[in-house]
């Protein structure tokens, strides 16, 4: 099981499982609570997400709630820019991860503020895939396959085109909410720990998504508990990052799983 990706040189493990806080430079991402747009608040966001004990970033500029509005390739540049910018001057050191799909975006990223990993919603293309080899980044191969048969299948072909085309550090994520019906997420979730056959880092974002407060009756505001049982489960099934609107929480959720995994192995 590889449980290390390279990251500027340096080989990150994942064998304990680490958080990476969420950012968004957008106006309409589904979870108010994820919005920063002025330099304020991109710099409390930021600073709130490392002192909370998050190893990694993800910014993203193009909310892909459903529904959302279509942003031009220029406007994701253009808040990416912004927002990188503010970081990478207040955390110089910090992992930062890039939500996007369009190739030419995550080049940007990387060439422009060292982007260390792309993340990348769509399943991806050869061209994605080229490029993430090219520019040597961590990539995050996304799923939108409604059941784990069809997603082992498909991951299965996208790593190989991966490695075709020289990609060396890739980490799956299973897509919940993508793809799916309310009750296929949970099937997935149930059968989680099959992904691992992969012999990758599993990365699981579920934190506030409709698969909770639909099934609960709520918002994405009251999803919280929802989050933190779903990332203890997502833990136990093998998940080596958990990407979060609520850090601390997620962090103490880490702490408590490897604790409880300490005493079984004894």
């Amino acid at each position: 099981m590889n449980e290390t990706i390279q990251i500027r040189g340096k080989l990150v493990d994942l064998s304990t499982p680490q958080v990476m806080g969420i950012l968004n430079v957008t106006p309409d991402s589904f979870y108010a609570g994820s919005r920063v747009q002025t330099e304020a608040e991109i710099v409390q966001r930021c600073h709130q997400i490392i002192d909370e004990g998050a190893s990694m970033i993800d910014v993203g500029g193009y909310s892909t709630r459903p529904g959302g509005t279509e942003v031009s390739e220029a406007e994701e540049m253009e808040r990416l820019r912004f927002g990188l910018k503010i970081i990478r001057r207040e955390l110089p050191d910090a992992i930062i991860s890039v939500d996007t799909f369009r190739p030419d975006v995550a080049h940007m990223t990387v060439e422009e503020f060292g982007a260390d990993i792309i993340n990348d919603v769509s399943e991806g293309n050869e061209t994605m895939y080229r490029l993430v080899s090219r520019l040597r980044v961590p990539y995050i191969l996304m799923s939108q396959q409604p059941t784990l048969k069809s997603m082992l299948m498909s991951f299965a072909r996208q790593v190989q085109q991966l490695r075709d085309c020289g990609a060396c550090d890739i980490i799956l994520d299973p897509g919940f909410g993508f793809g799916k019906t309310l009750e296929q997420n949970y099937e997935i979730m149930n059968q989680m720990e099959r992904l691992l056959v992969m012999e990758l880092p599993l990365l699981v974002g579920i934190s506030r998504k409709s698969m909770i407060f639909k099934l609960l009756g709520t918002t994405p505001m009251e999803s919280l508990n929802g989050t933190t049982v779903l990332n203890t489960i997502s833990l136990m099934k093998g998940a080596h990052i958990l990407r979060v609107h609520d850090v601390r929480q997620a962090v103490e959720c880490v702490k408590m799983v490897q604790s409880l995994n300490s005493q079984i192995a004894k």
